[in-house]
């Protein structure tokens, strides 16, 4: 607190130990005590419903008060005061897969390529989803010829485990790709999940740093599945969002058409049910 009757530090040094200005000094001396109690009511609504959704910004915040709680405020007032307690949306950031140290160096084989066939290439990429009390990962494998998603993991920790599981699921159900693309995140890039492909005569194909289109159909597949289910049903749990995914991987994979495949499933392509020859 701030002691005004202080012979040793003037106001404004005692604002600038506390990281304040003289303005916000003179300002709270004013204040109307009902009103610094309402905002102290509102502050205890705001970090409550911050520590259980901790991705909430303060759009989202004042959104959740408003509608769901029947909470009369306004944005700016949300705002200001999450900005007074210190707090902020905590989302990761946009590039998840952290580069290995020192790792082998993979070429990029993909560009220009022709994929001809079901298990000629393979791909593989991290996303996140928020869910009430944190962060989870998901790891997904595509077929790139029929855009299969041929096994996927969850998990509330970025580990190399859950990336293997992942693979050597997409392994026992479907054979091996001629060829494996992935970033070069260390989960990707780590002597276990290397080896394993190596040990299958499996071509390792890897983007090139910071190039996002090098990875281009499982970054639009993330899109998809985060626009017509994630942003749709807002999983409480991880229990909850491994059965939404596995409901919605079933529903992606045998009965969604897609545009690129002429309105065939991915099953339909990858099986050779359809005669398709994709582009």
């Amino acid at each position: 607190m701030i002691d005004p009757g202080n012979k040793k530090l003037s106001i404004s040094e005692q604002c600038k130990l506390l990281g304040k200005s003289r303005s916000w000094f003179y300002y709270q001396l004013k204040r109307d005590p009902l009103l610094e109690y309402q905002d102290n009511l509102e502050k205890k609504k705001i970090r409550a419903l911050w520590k259980q959704y901790i991705f909430y910004g303060y759009r989202q915040v004042f959104n959740h008060l408003d509608k769901n709680m029947g909470h009369e405020t306004s944005p700016k007032r949300v705002y200001r005061l999450m900005r007074e307690m210190g707090i902020k949306a905590i989302v990761p950031k946009r590039c998840l897969s952290k580069p290995g140290k020192r790792h082998k160096k993979y070429p990029y084989l993909l560009r220009n390529l022709n994929i001809t066939h079901p298990n000629h290439v393979w791909a593989s990429d991290i996303t996140y989803v928020n869910i009430p009390g944190g962060i989870v990962y998901v790891v997904a494998i595509i077929d790139l010829y029929s855009r299969k998603i041929l096994s996927w993991n969850v998990s509330n920790t970025m580990d190399t485990v859950f990336v293997m599981d992942a693979l050597i699921q997409a392994m026992m159900r479907h054979g091996l790709p001629v060829i494996f693309n992935t970033d070069q995140g260390s989960q990707f890039t780590s002597n276990e999940f290397t080896s394993l492909l190596d040990g299958e005569m499996v071509r390792i194909s890897m983007d090139g740093k910071g190039r996002a289109l090098d990875n281009i159909y499982i970054e639009r597949f993330w899109k998809t599945l985060k626009y017509e289910d994630i942003s749709l049903y807002r999983y409480d749990t991880l229990k909850n969002l491994r059965k939404g995914l596995l409901k919605y991987f079933n529903f992606y994979n045998s009965v969604r058409p897609h545009q690129s495949l002429n309105g065939n499933s991915p099953d339909q392509i990858y099986s050779g049910e359809s005669n398709l020859k994709v582009a």
